[in-house]
């Protein structure tokens, strides 16, 4: 039987989760701070990007990102599993569009992208909540135009 704690872990790494497609969408890198932990480690390399510390990965993302100011990442199926009290093994799907306007754009516009996959994280419980140690993103797909 699921206890009330873990059902309320689950709702908090949700919310982490939410958190960080928010961020991304938003271009509000600072909120990152709120999903990972100071020394975490973040793999964007299946999609062209970094491994590195959260610094050098919020500095990637704002000056990649740049170039797509609509976004739009969508968090899907969830797993959990609890490693001890405070550890959890998250992985949760995703699909995202960037676009390169916040404008309505035809739907054959040069420069949107989308694509998906899976974001796999390593969770810690923290004083101030659940937090990701580690991401690797798994892009499993992408298309441009």
């Amino acid at each position: 039987m699921t206890s009330m704690t873990e059902i309320a872990d689950r709702l908090e790494i949700a919310d982490v989760l939410a958190r960080y497609a928010y961020a991304v969408d938003s271009g509000d890198w600072d909120r990152l701070d709120s999903v990972f932990t100071e020394d975490a480690l973040i793999d964007y390399t299946s999609a062209g990007g970094v491994r590195g510390p959260r610094e050098e990965a919020k500095a990637w993302l704002a000056d990649v990102l740049r170039h797509w100011p609509g976004r739009l990442h969508l968090i899907g199926a969830m797993s959990i599993r609890f490693e001890g009290g405070d550890e959890a093994v998250v992985a949760a799907s995703f699909a995202d569009t960037l676009s390169p306007s916040r404008e309505a754009v035809a739907a054959d516009t040069s420069g949107v992208i989308q694509g998906g996959g899976w974001y796999h994280h390593r969770m810690v419980r923290t004083p101030s909540g659940w937090r990701s140690r580690e991401l690797v993103e798994e892009q499993t797909w992408r298309t441009m135009r």
